[in-house]
């Protein structure tokens, strides 16, 4: 961000402005860049989810409003704005209504670990990874409040469930990274995006290497994000909805665009960790095989590695709306059993793998 901080400064410095004032908006800018864009992209993220489950059983899905339905989404967006707030009487209200804010802050802010591109990342520490975590997790927090404060025994139970869901998966997750970090030696997730660059390009990336992990660390992600076939927690047809039964209007929405968010950024960070984040698969950006070493190249690369990280996340989504449209729910036994039982070992012996393979291969990948 050095670049484009001192990018900003100059331009305001011709127009006489305070350095102080950019050195407070610059980082101000960025947030109100990314809540714009998770609006946007949650839009999209539902209307597509509709429209391929459409496609997939064979249904038409959204078709209505606005041309091949693409307004569906932002109309449904505006009805939950117009609809009206119910608290339930005997409900908790402090953390009834806190619950709602405390899902939704740390979703909005993981998006600013991700590294999108050599110049746009906004957090950059040496170990965001773990920052990257914990505030995946957090959100469960906010979810066992949203539960118990209904006062309403199916919220209770849709959140107990989502607890026990969420740390039983963590561990597998857990085993995972450490494997990644150990292939990269760190915790940064733009040095580890940078620890996968090889002129060979999709050969460099972990996921050949480390493919068990990435499939014990997607299904993870599947759970603890409740989706199919491990959407207990909110499982329609046994608790109406879950955790969240007793939300309406817009709180009900922030819950429902917090979902959503956290599948958009942990494809993201599965992307980074396994398939090169902002990296190119041909081993050299197409800017500067087009347009050569120029200027204009060296700027448009930047949007370029935006443009991979996001197809690369797209790809990961589209294999989650498969796979609800396709498998059905897993017992809640079943559920539990799957990861202490399959998930957890299998995490332990692809950690020990990728110790064997960054020592044969001298920390070369």
């Amino acid at each position: 961000m050095n670049y484009l901080y001192f990018l900003y400064t100059e331009i305001l410095a011709k127009y006489n402005i305070p350095k102080l004032f950019g050195e407070i908006t610059f980082y101000i800018i960025p947030f109100c860049v990314l809540a714009v864009a998770l609006l946007i992209i949650v839009l999209i993220l539902v209307l597509a989810e509709r429209k391929l489950l459409g496609w997939f059983t064979q249904r038409k899905g959204p078709n209505r409003v606005g041309w091949w339905g693409i307004l569906q989404t932002l109309a449904d967006a505006l009805k939950l704005l117009l609809k009206e707030n119910i608290t339930p009487s005997k409900a908790d209200r402090f953390l009834f209504n806190l619950a709602p804010i405390l899902v939704f802050v740390p979703a909005m802010t993981l998006l600013g670990i991700i590294p999108y591109s050599a110049e746009f990342t906004f957090v950059n520490t040496s170990s965001n990874i773990i920052l990257y975590l914990l505030l995946a997790a957090f959100p469960i927090v906010s979810i066992f409040l949203g539960g118990w404060a209904s006062n309403n025994k199916y919220s209770l139970i849709g959140a107990v469930r989502s607890i026990a869901q969420v740390l039983s998966y963590e561990l597998p997750i857990s085993f995972v990274v450490i494997g990644i970090v150990t292939l990269a030696s760190s915790m940064n997730l733009t040095e580890i995006t940078l620890s996968q660059y090889t002129k060979y390009g999709i050969l460099g990336w972990y996921i050949f290497p480390c493919i068990l992990g990435f499939i014990i660390m997607f299904l993870c992600i599947l759970a603890e994000l409740n989706r199919c076939p491990f959407d207990l927690p909110e499982a329609e047809s046994e608790l109406i909805c879950g955790y969240n039964t007793e939300y309406s209007g817009m709180r009900f929405a922030i819950f429902y665009l917090t979902e959503y968010a956290l599948l958009f950024g942990n494809a993201l960070f599965l992307s980074v960790l396994f398939l090169g984040g902002y990296l190119s698969p041909f081993g050299a950006y197409l800017s500067h095989i087009f347009f050569g070493e120029t200027a204009f190249a060296n700027i448009l690369v930047y949007f370029e590695q935006v443009f991979w990280l996001i197809f690369k996340a797209s790809l990961i989504i589209f294999v989650v709306i498969w796979i609800r449209a396709t498998l059905p729910r897993l017992a809640s036994f079943d559920m539990l059993k799957f990861s202490w039982a399959v998930l957890l070992p299998l995490s332990i012996i692809n950690l020990l793998f990728m110790v064997i393979f960054k020592y044969i291969t001298g920390g070369a990948v």
